[in-house]
């Protein structure tokens, strides 16, 4: 829709999508794989608390993200956040990190996908050949072809508008769901709590837990990206975003307890430390006695491998269409379908991109996973800075849902953004970006360098700062 020469998009959203949105988005396929080390590294009571912990952590930043967005309810989120607490150039570099961080882990889905229906199927999948080799890491013709379709299909989904999208997104939610609670039944009833050792290691397994965390809480930050979408009260935007912190937080201490109690420690060690297996699907797998129910679960976990991946689609289209409306990218991105309200060449942008990615192989998709995994901590960042900042320039911004004791949470979400930026540099971090990944950050700061100096240069770099204003707020928010 267009209103005065500004693009907008139709609400759409209820608050069983955004809350599927959000959750989905949060619990991809890491779980699965990754559950059973958790507990082998930290002990079963010190994985949980490294859970706790990192919701507690994930929760400081949420609850800034959960004051912004309803009072701020337009697509782009942290871009609109940062424009309006710190201008132009904070929100240009706030927009693009945030933005490297949806399209890196979107394009990784492809893969993802292909390796879930590998361990699906197995040898009953056709063999299409090698067709070459990247870092070591051989590139198959069905690996392209499983890639390039699920591209494909995500992408027509969220051609087809918000709508379409949420439906997906709700349905493959509550599909993975069943299976996670059909998981953890199963432990509870099949398993021994006798299983349930190590209670815990050490400090440094516990740690090395604790440095997995940010990772599987990113996100929830989805929503103010499709608050524009929305049509909820403004003040339950904020409830959801801290029910669905919430909700990731229970589901990754279920899971750890559903793999303690499933299988002996030795068991449950052999299938983490197997390149070739699927730990929490072959811990299900022994518990109920038969090689169908880890299939089972695969197929439940392949659905938050495509919940992951819609709503990082969702995420990265709304900011360039953000990006785009306020005249920082090229006007194009910010066109929307006259039937559908989607922002079309955002949508095929990122599209043609995820259907690009499987050619790269599985060895060099893991760097733009870690690069995204920085971009969307220092977006973090600069949305908590903005939290305090509005705190004290705008004390009389509406905000629909106030969250108690905000100078207080702002500076601990600053800090808890800090401390998440540590875990990638090579200072202490025993998991810093390697360097081919920190060349991706900056080729792609670069990138957006280019970018912005030849915007400025454009037409679009002529709007006056009214204008922009407008374009970024429309006529409900804007300051003048």
């Amino acid at each position: 829709m267009s209103h005065g020469g500004r693009q907008e998009l139709q609400k759409s959203l209820n608050m069983k999508d955004v809350l599927a949105l959000a959750f989905g988005t949060m619990i991809g396929w890491g779980w699965i794989m990754l559950a059973g080390s958790w507990v082998a590294s930290g002990g079963v009571i010190g994985a949980i608390l490294a859970f706790a912990l990192g919701g507690i952590m994930a929760l400081f930043v949420g609850m800034t993200y959960a004051e912004l967005t309803p009072a701020l309810p337009l697509a782009g989120g942290e871009l609109v956040f940062s424009y309006r607490a710190m201008g132009y150039n904070a929100s240009w570099f706030t927009g693009w990190m945030i933005t490297l961080a949806y399209i890196g882990v979107a394009a990784w889905e492809g893969p993802a996908l292909a390796n879930a229906l590998g361990f699906l199927f197995g040898n009953l999948l056709p063999d299409l050949g090698v067709l070459y080799q990247i870092q070591g890491s051989e590139v198959t013709g069905m690996f392209l072809l499983i890639g390039c379709i699920g591209a494909i299909i995500l992408s027509f989904v969220n051609y087809r508008g918000a709508k379409a999208s949420a439906v997906f997104q709700t349905t493959a939610t509550i599909a993975m769901a069943i299976g996670g609670i059909a998981f953890f039944c199963g432990g509870v009833i099949k398993g021994d709590i006798g299983n349930m050792i190590p209670v815990f290691t050490d400090g440094k397994g516990f740690v090395a837990v604790i440095l997995a965390v940010p990772a599987m809480f990113v996100g929830f930050d989805v929503i103010p990206q499709a608050a524009e979408e929305m049509k909820i009260p403004l003040g339950k935007i904020g409830k959801v975003m801290i029910i669905a912190i919430g909700m990731a937080a229970a589901w990754y201490m279920i899971m750890i307890l559903g793999v303690a109690l499933s299988a002996p420690v030795d068991v449950r060690n052999g299938f983490a430390s197997d390149p070739n297996s699927v730990p929490v699907a072959d811990t299900f797998a022994y518990a109920l006695g038969h090689p169908v129910f880890g299939k089972l679960m695969i197929i439940a976990a392949m659905c938050g491998i495509l919940t992951s991946w819609n709503g990082f689609i969702v995420g990265a289209t709304r900011v360039l269409f953000s990006m785009s409306r306020a005249k920082m990218l090229p006007s194009i991105f910010a066109k929307v379908h006259p039937k559908y309200d989607s922002p079309v060449a955002a949508i095929l942008l990122v599209g043609l991109i995820t259907v690009l990615s499987p050619l790269l192989g599985k060895s060099a998709l893991s760097w733009f996973v870690n690069a995204a995994a920085f971009g969307t901590v220092v977006a973090y960042f600069m949305v908590s800075l903005s939290f305090c900042v509005l705190r004290r320039t705008e004390p009389d911004l509406e905000r629909p849902f106030l969250v108690k004791g905000g100078n207080v949470i702002g500076i601990c979400a600053v800090l808890v953004a800090l401390f998440f930026i540590s875990l990638y540099l090579p200072i202490y971090s025993p998991t810093p970006l390697a360097p081919i990944e920190w060349a991706l950050v900056g080729g792609w700061i670069v990138l957006g360098i280019i970018l912005f100096i030849a915007n400025k240069c454009s037409i679009n770099g002529k709007a006056s700062k009214e204008e922009v204003e407008y374009l970024m707020f429309g006529n409900d928010y804007k300051r003048f």
